[in-house]
């Protein structure tokens, strides 16, 4: 596995251990939708939330929450929206940004951004 992969699969660990200790429930990890993905889908409450996890090893060239672009919210919408029409869903649903600075040697800063889009 590439060593960018294996710092995003870290990365997403960590954020589903992050939404796990805030009682969200993990739905699912990693779900296809052609060659669109969601990376983290759970349950807060009674609302489906589609979390995107981005990971950076520090954040000297931008905050890694940019990186989710107008054109990348348009994919997360499309595959979300095919993920609630394939299961029938009917819970509110909602879009969360999770961040991950930092190494799996060091000590990582985590941010939630809470219906960010």
């Amino acid at each position: 596995m590439a060593q960018h992969n294996e710092l995003g699969q870290w990365g997403e660990d960590l954020a589903a251990e992050h939404l796990c200790t805030k009682g969200y429930v993990i739905v699912e990890r990693d779900w296809h939708s052609g060659r669109r993905d969601l990376d983290i889908i759970a349950i807060d409450s009674d609302t489906l939330v589609f979390v995107e996890v981005k990971t950076r090893r520090n954040n000297m060239f931008a905050d890694p929450a940019a990186a989710v672009d107008y054109r990348k919210i348009q994919n997360l919408r499309q595959a979300a929206n095919h993920f609630i029409k394939s299961r029938g869903i009917n819970n509110p649903v909602r879009f969360d940004i999770v961040t991950v600075t930092g190494t799996p040697d060091g000590t990582p800063d985590i941010d939630h951004i809470v219906d960010a889009f």
